[in-house]
């Protein structure tokens, strides 16, 4: 997914203390093949390729994930932006690294799109990599001017079946814009969906009515949210987020097979060792439980997703599927 937040990004940290995989234990990953021993990693640092820009939301959190991990493995992380590419220039990195677990990778969800969407997509985000642990996730907001006359997901549905509604997203092919594609042809209303080069725009185009809803993260709208100049009427999650938890689903507003869960995660490429994925799982899942990761979480608008690798393996394969059918019902070209 397009992070558009936008802040300061700490540094990783790095203490001298290194710790032993041997005796580790995790929860078991999809067997991978050539495991080698590990007694000794990480043996340097650990590079993390992140397919956003710097100071965004998805690297502000991975680089909060990177200096937790730094203080307990005794190495340094090291985030590699490689922003671009629909996530391409990332992806590839990451495969054509050795698998040693000292390259990892952040997918989301929109590498998950990107596995029908693209004809010529070089890499598979199922077959070359091996599921690490989810880190965060983030339902969409149906936004709505402070003034609009929708107040709900079933005003936003009558306007639709009653002569037409506009849509605004990010560029064709983000979450954003296929979630709304999605909405249009689940509700089976006449929406035209348009896609602006950025989050900004989207949010001054629905707060000047040149569209009546936009489609876009927490994170993205808080601001505005809570100076009420735009307002949320319905949510894309699978259940009430507890950053908005007055905020409707859809799902409760009658589209009982409708959810979009945005989602980042770390990755390592395929026929990484077994224990090394255990051991960064183990640490995570740690993390990502701590009172102090998840107050700093949520104050950026995402929530902690921590989970095992063959949950996240399942969301995987479960998103391509989805998606592959919403580009197909919605007649999206391919590109």
């Amino acid at each position: 997914m397009r992070d558009r937040d936008s802040g300061p990004a700490p540094p990783p940290g790095l203490l001298s203390r290194r710790f032993l995989l041997a005796g580790a234990t995790g929860l078991a990953v999809p067997a991978i093949a050539h495991a080698q021993p590990t007694a000794d990693y990480p043996s340097r640092p650990i590079r993390i390729v992140v397919g956003f820009a710097a100071g965004g939301l998805a690297d502000i959190t991975v680089r909060l994930m990177g200096e937790a991990l730094s203080q307990r493995l005794g190495q340094q992380v090291v985030v590699d932006n490689r922003p671009g590419g629909g996530g391409t220039p990332a992806a590839m990195t990451a495969v054509s690294a050795p698998a040693d677990g000292h390259t990892l990778a952040v997918l989301s969800t929109g590498n998950a799109i990107n596995r029908t969407l693209l004809r010529n997509l070089p890499y598979d985000p199922v077959a070359d990599f091996a599921p690490i642990s989810a880190l965060v996730n983030f339902d969409l907001l149906l936004l709505v001017a402070a003034g609009s006359r929708f107040r709900s997901v079933a005003d936003v549905l009558a306007a639709g079946r009653g002569g037409g509604i506009a849509f605004g997203t990010i560029s064709p092919g983000s979450t954003q814009n296929l979630a709304a594609q999605w909405l249009r042809v689940a509700a089976g209303i006449d929406a035209t969906v348009v896609p602006y080069r950025s989050t900004p725009e989207v949010l001054t185009a629905v707060q000047r009515d040149d569209v009546q809803v936009g489609f876009e993260s927490f994170a993205a709208s808080r601001s505005l949210l809570e100076a009420g100049q735009l307002r949320a009427v319905g949510s894309t999650g699978a259940r009430r987020s507890s950053l908005l938890p007055e905020v409707p689903t859809l799902r409760e507003s009658g589209l009982a097979d409708y959810a979009v869960v945005g989602w980042n995660a770390l990755f390592a490429p395929a026929r990484t060792p077994r224990p090394v994925i255990t051991l960064l799982n183990r640490h995570l899942r740690e993390i990502l439980a701590t009172p102090e990761m998840r107050s700093r979480l949520l104050g950026l608008g995402v929530e902690p997703a921590a989970d095992t690798p063959e949950a996240l393996g399942a969301l995987l394969r479960q998103d391509v599927a989805t998606w592959a059918s919403v580009i197909e019902r919605a007649d999206i070209q391919r590109q």
